[in-house]
């Protein structure tokens, strides 16, 4: 497996160059949280001691090179990711919590990397619904 020598951030795409002198790059959506990061976050990184994963410690994140040799690019246009783009007032953490999933996988939903099963999907869009009753009643 290749090493990574740098890594940076462009046109909302991380990208790494390795020893072999390959570039890599995958959409930010393919790792929720660094999306969500400040450009400064994203930048407060530090690569392995093998050389073949990255670690930001101030946001709880670690991503592995083999990550970018997936082919698969996430889908942002789906039924989940459309809802939240519709209801930008949504907060995914709060969402999460709420229907009892951890918060990086909803963002995954959300962004396309993951596809909700139909139960998962059902099970959203009623917590969705529920709020929208309670906010009714108010």
């Amino acid at each position: 497996m290749p090493t990574i020598e740098k890594v940076w951030f462009e046109n909302e795409r991380i990208y790494l160059l390795t020893d072999g002198g390959e570039t890599l790059s995958r959409p930010l959506e393919a790792f929720p949280c660094l999306k969500e990061a400040t450009a400064e976050e994203r930048m407060n990184f530090r690569i392995g001691r093998f050389g073949d994963d990255i670690r930001w410690e101030k946001l709880d994140e670690d991503v592995h090179i083999s990550s970018f040799y997936e082919t698969v690019e996430p889908d942002p246009d789906n039924e989940i990711g459309r809802i939240f783009r519709n209801f930008p007032q949504l907060n995914v953490s709060e969402m999460a919590r709420y229907i009892g999933i951890n918060k990086s996988l909803l963002a995954k939903y959300i962004y396309g990397i993951k596809k909700p099963s139909k139960d998962r999907t059902y099970q959203i869009k009623k917590a969705l619904h529920d709020i929208g009753q309670e906010l009714i009643a108010v």
